[in-house]
């Protein structure tokens, strides 16, 4: 699928207005007065002896200066956070600016409606659907998030909704200021510095380098899950060299990108119904220079084709994938097979059970016994009241026990003969929500030989 004609966010640098040194302390003046000043950034020098004063771009419009006064537009492509800015949390910083814009109309009711926390996508911040509701802030019109932006160092601003449900997850996001919703976002092959911005840890930030994947999509159109990102890294250390992946759930490449750049597949199919999704990751293939090793299917994956080509095949669709089981199994290579990543969210009795050893689960009514481990591990996300223990659950185990026999059983009938399946590894990957757990299970399936 071709890119249609979106804008992609360039970075400019700083808009700033340079003039002579002996200037530029009325300048500033000027500038302070009309509110034009950015604040987040310092003053810089600029070849001929200059000095470079950096402005609102919002409100370069609205410049209006004396004409005896001698004055350049130029950018900084390399600004300096201010003293100040630096400094102060943005959490306490936005509620700062924003205080001062209501000056009097200041109220406790207004205070608990700016949000501590946010979502970052290089410069657009978006925020959470709660934020900004009360009456008196729709009044401020587009000040308002201008003033956010400027408070959060950011260019446009975003708000969330509730998802829709459509079947493909498409967000309610309203873009309150900017002109598109394309961003770009990067996840680190080491790890991962958060995308949520607080008050309590400063503005987040994905940790950029070597072997970094880069994703682009628009916030608007699609839905991106920081809270996936132990699974990404998990995805991006398995010894895929050589192999031929099926992801019958790609959204942007969440999942596509790390078998892709990290773990070294070959060749991936990735499938998606979201035109929206089949864009962006479109897009983020050719940024990571991998899009000849991938073909995109756009549709409904249930009507995939494709047969006997995958040793491997991803599953990452919640709460339950299911509904792709049999074309994992059609496309499963049928002399070798391969290993399934099926996702799936889990229900946890509310009583904690008793803590259980790490048990072997051997392969499901195969003629050679074979096990190996099923160990949960740790996960670095905890998104509902519960911490998740190290150890594999009860309902875990009875959960990839079946799902090993009904997988053991689609095969076998797809193919005429018998098959084993074997569960390699059972991953927590997030507290989904109050005793529900999103868990992927590794599930290694194979035709068995005759003697």
């Amino acid at each position: 699928m071709e890119a249609t004609d979106v804008p992609m966010p360039v970075p400019m640098g700083v808009p700033a207005l340079a003039t002579e040194r002996r200037f530029a302390q009325r300048l500033r003046e000027c500038l302070e007065e009309e509110r034009l000043l950015d604040g987040r950034f310092q003053l810089q020098r600029v070849p001929g002896g200059r000095v470079a004063l950096p402005v609102l771009e919002e409100k370069l419009s609205q410049l209006c200066l004396p004409p005896e006064m001698p004055w350049e537009l130029l950018r900084i492509q390399e600004p300096v956070p201010s003293r100040a800015a630096r400094r102060c949390p943005p959490a306490r910083r936005l509620r700062d600016q924003l205080r001062r814009l209501l000056g009097t109309g200041w109220s406790e009711e207004l205070e608990r409606d700016v949000p501590h926390a946010w979502q970052r996508h290089g410069d657009l911040v978006l925020l959470s659907e709660d934020s900004f509701k009360a009456a008196p802030w729709e009044r401020l019109g587009p000040e308002l998030w201008e003033t956010v932006a400027s408070a959060l160092g950011a260019r446009r601003v975003a708000r969330r909704g509730r998802v829709m449900a459509d079947g493909m997850r498409t967000p309610r996001v309203t873009l309150l200021l900017g002109q598109h919703g394309w961003v770009e976002h990067v996840d680190n092959g080491i790890r991962w510095a958060g995308a949520a911005g607080c008050g309590c840890c400063g503005e987040g930030t994905a940790l950029t380098g070597v072997g970094s994947s880069r994703y682009t999509f628009d916030v608007t159109k699609c839905m991106f899950s920081p809270g996936n990102i132990t699974e990404k890294l998990r995805v991006a250390s398995l010894p895929c060299s050589g192999e031929v992946l099926v992801d019958l759930y790609a959204g942007i490449g969440y999942f596509t990108l790390p078998f892709l750049v990290h773990a070294g597949a070959a060749f991936v199919h990735a499938c998606e119904w979201n035109s929206h999704a089949v864009e962006a990751l479109h897009r983020t293939l050719v940024l990571n220079g991998v899009r000849d090793r991938c073909h995109i299917h756009a549709g409904d994956s249930r009507q995939l084709q494709l047969r006997d080509v995958a040793d491997r095949v991803n599953l990452g669709l919640i709460p339950s994938s299911e509904e792709g089981w049999p074309v994992a199994c059609r496309v499963l290579k049928k002399n070798t097979g391969g290993v399934l990543h099926i996702h799936h969210n889990v229900e946890t009795p509310r009583a904690p059970a008793p803590p259980q050893p790490t048990v072997l689960l051997a392969e499901r009514s195969s003629p050679e016994t074979a096990s190996s481990g099923g160990e949960a591990q740790q996960p670095t996300e905890d998104g509902g009241e519960e911490t998740l223990g190290a150890r594999l659950r009860p309902e875990w185990q009875r959960w990839a026990e079946a799902t090993a026999t009904r997988i053991q059983g689609l095969l076998a009938e797809l193919h005429g003969r018998p098959w084993c399946t074997s569960v390699l590894h059972v991953e927590a990957v997030k507290s989904y929500a109050p005793h529900v757990h999103h868990l992927v299970l590794d599930l290694e399936c194979r035709p068995v030989l005759p003697d």
